[in-house]
């Protein structure tokens, strides 16, 4: 009977997802994932967690909840850091002992470190480690991790080409709103795990696009071109998600092809909160273009964000129409 290893659909699920999935699936272990966010997982996640944690940790302890009745194991990596001389938000180095001491009556996590900070030579024992939950095979783990990679290779690619990885399934429609050029382009920021978790984030990529918004999300970004101008930055950003988000608003800072730029944040995040006030100073000092934040947690109500993002549309449609030389925050 094949091992069941759940892996909860949340923070890290939509960056690494098809790379843990596959490898899992390759090896025999049978993948079984937490359901898509909804009201019943969100209030198990926040009774389930401190009251301090940020939403997206609530939403994940909301996942974990979902999945340990279900499984032999839990996936819930340590995450310290996937770049050199770079670190993971603090909540992803410490999830598995947050998770463990929140949620009671789990079964073993698969909680491996991953701490890439000084070299990578070494990703062959993580990898191995990851694996031996299924098998003490190596050259299994081996020729597993390589077709994984494989897949998650694939994943990228097509999520730069406009596929975006809603609830973590892959769009059909490849965001193409572009054929016609009076559409407004607007670039939508912030963490995997806010933009593509439909329920934790109001359904704010669906919405856009029924305003028949064309959206540019950090994914679809060159990461060459991200890290080129986030190494412009006066001091070196060391979180790996903020460095993305800020080399990101450099970018478009300098292209100025897009009408609005939204940034998605989380209620008592502190990277999202320099993060955020970093990229509004610039728009407002050097973009001129109309800048929305939307601060999320578990009290939000998604009429309130409706509201906002209406007005940001119809503010955006005014001054192209009306008055094109109109500042954006003037």
């Amino acid at each position: 009977m094949a091992i069941k290893i759940g892996i909860p659909r949340g923070l890290w699920f939509y960056d690494y997802y098809p790379l843990w999935k596959t490898f899992y699936e390759e090896l025999g272990a049978e993948v079984i994932l937490s359901n898509p966010t909804n009201k019943k997982l969100l209030d198990q996640g926040v009774k389930n967690t401190v009251d301090e944690a940020c939403l997206p940790v609530k939403i994940f302890n909301g996942h974990v909840m979902d999945l340990k009745d279900r499984v032999d194991y839990i996936f819930v990596p340590k995450m310290m850091s996937v770049y050199k001389k770079e670190y993971i938000c603090p909540k992803f180095c410490g999830l598995p002992e947050m998770v463990k001491h929140s949620v009671s009556g789990l079964p073993p996590l698969i909680d491996t470190e991953i701490n890439f900070n000084k070299s990578r030579r070494h990703i062959m024992n993580t990898v191995y480690q990851f694996g031996s939950y299924v098998t003490k095979n190596p050259l299994k783990i081996r020729n597993a991790y390589k077709k994984a990679l494989t897949a998650y290779h694939d994943y990228k690619n097509q999520i730069s080409q406009g596929r975006l990885p809603i609830d973590g399934k892959l769009s059909h429609d490849h965001n193409q709103i572009k054929s016609n050029p009076a559409n407004k382009r607007i670039a939508l920021l912030g963490h995997t795990y806010h933009l593509y978790d439909s329920f934790g984030s109001m359904n704010i990529i669906e919405k856009l696009k029924e305003y028949g918004v064309e959206i540019l999300v950090p994914e679809m970004i060159n990461m060459k071109v991200i890290n080129e101008r986030a190494a412009t930055l006066e001091k070196k950003m060391f979180w790996s998600y903020g460095r993305k988000v800020l080399g990101t608003a450099l970018y478009l800072q300098d292209q100025q092809q897009i009408d609005g730029a939204i940034y998605v944040s989380a209620f008592g995040c502190g990277i999202d909160s320099i993060v955020g006030d970093l990229f509004e100073r610039w728009t407002r000092k050097n973009a001129d273009i109309p800048f929305l934040l939307i601060t999320i947690d578990e009290h939000t109500g998604e009429a309130g964000v409706n509201t906002r993002l209406e007005a940001f549309i119809d503010m955006i449609d005014w001054r192209k129409r009306d008055e094109g030389n109109l500042s954006a925050h003037g």
